[in-house]
This record gives structure tokens, sequence and C-alpha cells, in this order.
């Protein structure tokens, strides 16, 4: 069986196609667009018509790849952008004029959940105790829970890598003042956030996976800081070209690096950048529906 997931974010809409077995999933597709409909958000509040149809049109899109591939079923689902947009019913009810796929705004704490146990879905040796952080482009999750999947402690905070680049107001570099105004934005968003403190930790998402081209897959303090350094030393087009990054990730990557390490800090262990996450969850989700059907 194979199945699709498509996943509306505030950065990019991206594609999953993958099979399932006996030893969990095996991805067989990818593909990814970049559209920004958080920056809208955050701008307006809104998403603009042309940026609606332009979802619309990805999704399609995306949604006639998994079909050429094979996919039984094919789900969409919506992140930040359906929860943080005033018109978020204009952009679903457009997205569900894609025949033959279903499709679903997600919660916060079932975003952090289904990326939790995606990202677990790939890794071996996990300790007894997991945290796990997604650094997402409109918000931001975290889950400490058992190596079976399960959570113990799940929260979401409506802060993300392209939300705080925009409120600090952060150049291009950084500048330093700007730095320091994004720190100032995150405190009290993070205020009274304490979770377990588990054995280890794992890391999904773009601001993650790119924040490992720069100091590699395991970021603690003082690779962050690196990182961050990185960042803030050179122009977003010059860092971008040399770690093989998009200008736009590039952008961002300072909030995204400065959330990485507030979650680091609270977990109190080394982050691990994991290659699974929110749609491995979903497609992982979907196996088991069909499994239990037959």
């Amino acid at each position: 069986m194979r199945v699709g997931v498509i996943d509306v974010g505030a950065n990019t809409v991206r594609l999953l196609v993958a099979a399932g077995g006996p030893g969990g999933i095996e991805t067989l597709h990818r593909e990814r667009a970049r559209l920004g409909l958080g920056e809208h958000v955050e701008a307006g509040g809104v998403i603009p018509d042309f940026a609606i149809e332009a979802a619309r049109r990805t999704v399609r899109k995306q949604a006639a790849s998994a079909r050429r591939l094979g996919c039984s079923r094919v789900a969409i689902v919506v992140t930040s952008p359906g929860r943080q947009a005033g018109n978020a019913d204009e952009l679903v009810a457009s997205l569900e004029r894609t025949r033959d796929t279903n499709v679903r705004v997600l919660t916060a704490e079932e975003e952090a959940v289904y990326a939790y146990r995606g990202a677990l879905s790939v890794v071996d040796d996990v300790p007894e105790t997991v945290g796990f952080c997604d650094v997402g482009g409109g918000s931001t999750q975290i889950v400490v829970g058992s190596r079976d999947g399960e959570p113990d402690w799940v929260r979401s905070l409506d802060l993300g890598s392209l939300r705080l680049t925009t409120r600090a107001g952060l150049g291009d570099p950084p500048k330093r003042k700007g730095i320091e105004l994004a720190r100032e934005l995150v405190r009290p968003v993070f205020d009274g956030v304490e979770p377990p403190q588990p054995e280890a930790a794992l890391a999904a998402g773009g601001s993650a996976r790119a924040v490992a081209r720069l100091v590699g897959d395991r970021l603690g303090p003082q690779e962050l800081a690196i990182a961050l350094r990185i960042v803030a030393e050179r122009p977003s087009r010059r860092f971008a070209k040399t770690f093989e990054l998009s200008l736009a990730r590039a952008r961002t990557l300072a909030a995204g690096t400065l959330l990485l390490a507030t979650v680091q800090s609270l977990l109190g262990v080394p982050l691990t950048v994991a290659r699974g996450g929110l749609r491995e969850g979903i497609a992982l989700s979907l196996f088991e529906e069909e499994a239990v059907a037959a």
C-alpha cells in the first residue's frame, strides 16, 4: 500500500509518498513548493486570494503526483495557516476542491503528536524517555514521551521562525540589536514552559535540518551558538549558497536557531536532527487505519 501526505505549512507545501511494511514506512518520493502563506498571515491576518489559489494549484499538482505513483489514499493536512489565518475557512474550502483527497486542519497538539511519532519511526536505539521539538514557520511544538511513541507531555507555542523573523525585524544579516529583540520576544512565549527532562531529544522540521547543514546533526548549546554566529556574520545569499539552502530558509534561520536553542535549554540535552516528522506520522496513521479496516 502507498499513501500520499500533503502538508500545507507556513513556509512550504510538501508532499510525502510512502509505502507501509512490517518495518515501518519507506519513503518513495518527496516534493516541496515554497508559498510563504505565513508571511501573509503575519502581515495582514489573512491569506489573500492569489495565495489561496496558488496553494490550491500546488496541492492539486502534488495530489496528481501521488496518484501517478500509485497512492491509494492522499491526505492533506493544514498546520499553522489553518489555525492562525482569519480566513482559514476559505483556504480549506479551496483545498477541498482537490479530488479524491481529504483535508484536515490539525490542532497544535495533533501536529505535535504526529510529528513526534513520525520522528521516532525513523530512529533506532531510542532511550526510554525522549524529547522532541519541531520549529515551524508559524509555531513550535515540544513533546516528551516514551520510545513507543506515546507522548506524556505536549506543548505548542504560537511562535515559529517566520513569525519571529518578521516581529523582530531581523535584518540581512541580522544585527545584534535584532537578535536581542528576538530573544526578548521569545522569552514571554516560553515563560512557564517546564517539560520533563528526557534522556535524549530529537528535532524535526526545516530549521533543524538547515542548522544541521551548518554544524552537524547534534545540536547542543555550543553547536547552536556557532550556527547563530554563522548566520549573523554574513548575508543570507552568501551562506545559502555555501550550505545549499534555499534563500527563504536562510532568511529565517537566525530566528529558527534561537527557537531551537530555547527548546534545547528547556529539555537539558542535545537535540539530534531526525529525518522524519509530521508527514511520516500522518502516513503511519493512515497505514494503521487501513490495517484496522482490513
